[in-house]
């Protein structure tokens, strides 16, 4: 169980980091490093929330987890898109 909690603890951490550097304009929402602590956070707290049987949160964060992994695939898009003009 202390696998879950610090797994947990880490994507918390991930997911308040991310929103302060955003909040603070150091990462633009689109960044690489935004979506990452996103996708980390997301996943951690979505492991400690099945470890805990906490439903709703795993729910929370697989729809959270989904939004981001959508967001890898626009960046990815697009940065195809500009690499190999028409």
């Amino acid at each position: 169980m202390i696998i879950a909690e610090l797994v947990g603890w880490t994507g918390a951490l991930g997911l308040l980091f991310a929103y302060a550097l955003l909040s603070e304009g150091k990462v633009a929402a689109s960044s690489r490093i935004y979506v990452v602590l996103n996708l980390a956070g997301a996943g951690g707290l979505a492991l400690n929330g099945a470890a805990h049987a906490a439903w709703p949160s795993v729910a929370l964060n697989l729809v959270w987890l989904a939004i981001g992994a959508r967001a890898v695939q626009l960046h990815r898009r697009q940065a195809a898109a500009s690499s190999h003009p028409d």
